[in-house]
């Protein structure tokens, strides 16, 4: 790899050919000590190097083997200060490991498109994974937070004839279909889609250097995933494509494996995923609103649990929610109620059932809500919600007695936007405001320094405390950096 962060390999989507890594992923403090995992892809032939520290050697952990290539994991500290670096294969990768002072966090989602993204010229692709990887050898970043839709699993539906059949409806399952068989299909495929998504030169670049935490979204599945009829869902191909995604989501976004989760997942049966990491001043909490959703919830049992502990663990300090559906925006149920009644437009309707916002999830969304509204009102915790999926970036609050609680929509870093009067639309429909708590309404506000509600670029999202106060800024694609917002 090379070490600057603007190469760029091919012309095209078509990295990996090698292998990836190292993947840097964080595991949390203990102590004065970051823990970590760095996931490395090389093919079997190759020997598994020793990853250094200035403290100690670590060895690698095999972790399985496909198409050719051997995949390594490396658990490891730095130091928790700045400036520190681990090697590995003979090359050194610096790290900004200093979590208890001033901070600076990327956030970003939709890392690709549904059709068409691995024939993508690669330097129009991965703009913004350049200009943040440049960003960061001005001013290193200390932690990427990935919202979901990282990888677009949606061409998938291609490899057999039964996957586009299943998804679209027509005959759930056949008697002489091999369901193992074609789990090893959609294994094959999703390994080459992973090493083909890492293996872009500059976020690779930045992922070697800045440790990452991920939560999945519907695309890294396929497409309205638990939207979809309970029937699709839970036949027998339907639990094949689910499985085999949470395979490699947890193998390339979060450096596990299903027999090992990380310590940052709670629910040690693996029902949920949801996360939660705390850091000095700071907790993270991503919500898993994909393994047990089905249209008529978003969280289950196991889900709720995971984030009731999550919350009630909260004690004087900064909180970004990771919900990567947005959890503020407009009302959708007279959209979802016009649609029942237009000709050839309920094929959309998974799309409208996959937001907070539905006629399907209210009394669910007003609990959601309030479990952030109490914690919020509570005053020593500042609740901020990160999102993206919507391939536009806006912001939003809910307005409370202690101050608003702010949203941050940041969507995509690589997923093309809407038409500008899509955006448009959006933003009347979002002036009619909702208020699913009473006293409590719900408002979307444009970007600092933009006019509509909606911005239509591509995007990224920077958080930053400097001296124990939190702003935040968008990365526009056109329009550059803009004005702060403050949260805190």
């Amino acid at each position: 790899m090379n070490d600057s962060p603007t190469v760029e390999a091919s012309k095209c989507l078509r990295g990996g050919a090698d292998g990836v890594g190292p993947l840097l992923f964080a595991r949390g403090l203990d102590g004065d000590r970051l823990w970590l995992v760095a996931l490395l892809v090389r093919p079997v032939a190759t020997s598994a190097p020793m990853l250094m520290t200035s403290a100690a050697e670590f060895a690698a952990e095999p972790l399985g083997r496909r198409g050719g290539f051997q995949v390594w994991r490396y658990t490891f500290w730095l130091p928790a200060v700045s400036g520190v670096e681990y090697r590995l294969e003979g090359k050194c990768y610096h790290v900004n490991a200093a979590l208890d002072s001033d901070l600076r966090l990327a956030y970003v989602s939709c890392d690709g498109m549904e059709y068409g993204d691995r024939d993508r010229a690669v330097a129009e692709r991965n703009t913004l994974w350049r200009r943040l990887a440049q960003q960061h050898t001005e001013r290193p970043l200390q932690l990427l937070l990935q919202g979901g839709d990282q990888l677009y699993a949606d061409e998938m539906l291609d490899i057999h004839p039964a996957l586009r059949t299943w998804h679209e409806g027509g005959c759930q399952d056949s008697a002489d279909l091999d369901c193992y068989e074609l789990a090893e299909e959609l294994r094959n495929y999703l390994f080459a889609r992973y090493l083909e998504l890492y293996g872009q030169p500059a976020s690779a670049w930045l992922m070697a250097r800045v440790p990452s935490l991920a939560m999945w979204d519907d695309h890294d599945i396929c497409d309205g995933w638990g939207s979809l009829p309970t029937t699709r869902l839970d036949s027998p191909l339907g639990r094949s494509v689910f499985r085999v995604a949470r395979e490699f989501f947890l193998l390339f976004q979060l450096g596990a494996t299903c027999d090992d989760l990380p310590a940052i997942c709670p629910d040690r049966a693996g029902t949920t995923l949801t996360w939660t990491l705390q850091l000095p001043g700071l907790r993270l909490i991503a919500p898993d609103l994909r393994s047990e959703r089905r249209p008529e919830r978003v969280l289950g049992e196991s889900g709720w649990m995971a984030l009731r502990r999550a919350l009630a663990a909260v004690t004087d300090e900064q909180v970004f929610v990771l919900s990567s559906v947005p959890a503020l925006g407009p009302r959708l149920s007279w959209i979802e109620a016009a649609m029942s009644l237009v000709p050839h437009v309920q094929k959309y309707e998974d799309d409208l059932r996959d937001q907070w916002q539905s006629r399907a999830h209210r009394a669910e969304w007003r609990a959601f809500l309030e479990a952030l509204l109490v914690l919020h009102e509570r005053g020593d915790a500042r609740i901020t919600v990160l999102s993206g999926e919507i391939h536009l970036a806006t912001r939003g609050t809910l307005q409370t007695r202690c101050g608003p609680l702010h949203q941050l929509v940041a969507s995509g870093i690589a997923h093309p936007p809407p038409p500008a009067a899509y955006a448009r639309a959006l933003g009347l429909l979002a002036r009619l405001g909702e208020a699913p708590l009473p006293n409590h309404p719900i408002r979307l506000h444009p970007l600092p320094g933009q006019r509509a509600i909606y911005t239509a670029q591509r995007n990224y999202l920077i958080l930053e405390r400097r001296a124990g106060r939190w702003r935040a800024w968008w990365e526009l694609e056109y329009s550059g950096t803009t004005p702060c917002l403050e949260l805190s």
